[in-house]
């Protein structure tokens, strides 16, 4: 049987491409049209340096919290429409270069209080607590929240990294 209440969902944005600005609204207005979705808060956007691979232009970032309706919604049913607008949005997967630039990238972050090993939907996202680009904006929302027993920001603070205005450097 499928839960009734909402769900409280994170979801990563990011884009490098020219118009990052507009992919991440053009995202966030695809989230939004979901049936049983509602955008409850959006985090500040961040340009944050690339990671893995650095000879690319740097990614605009941010975190939008999400009230998704679980009886509508489980866990993997919710990622694969996330890689779905990815398609839609233009991103395209390119294995040879899997940390490389992207038209959009919309992680599935955390699922309510979910925790998953399934291959295909990893809860919570298993680089979340690695990435200040992630860690940051998902701060503003709820530096509290516990992920794999450490709170937002103790994960955070964890990591080396500094910030610059708006700019993320890790």
């Amino acid at each position: 049987m499928k839960p009734t209440a909402d769900i409280l969902a994170y979801v990563g944005l990011g884009s490098n491409a020219a118009d990052a600005a507009h992919r991440l609204d053009a995202a966030q207005a695809a989230l939004e049209r979901l049936e049983g979705v509602r955008l409850v808060r959006a985090a500040s956007r961040y340009a944050t340096e690339p990671q893995g691979y650095a000879d690319q232009p740097w990614f605009e970032n941010t975190v939008l919290e999400l009230a998704v309706d679980g009886r509508c919604w489980q866990a993997r049913e919710f990622l694969a429409a996330l890689l779905g607008m990815e398609a839609a949005l233009g991103r395209r997967r390119d294995p040879s270069l899997r940390f490389g630039p992207r038209a959009i990238d919309m992680d599935l972050l955390l699922f309510g209080e979910q925790s998953s090993v399934d291959e295909h939907c990893l809860l919570p996202h298993p680089r979340l607590c690695e990435r200040a680009f992630v860690l940051v904006p998902l701060a503003e929302l709820v530096p509290d929240r516990l992920v794999n027993g450490l709170s937002v920001q103790q994960w955070l603070d964890r990591l080396v990294w500094r910030r610059e205005g708006r700019a993320i450097f890790q």
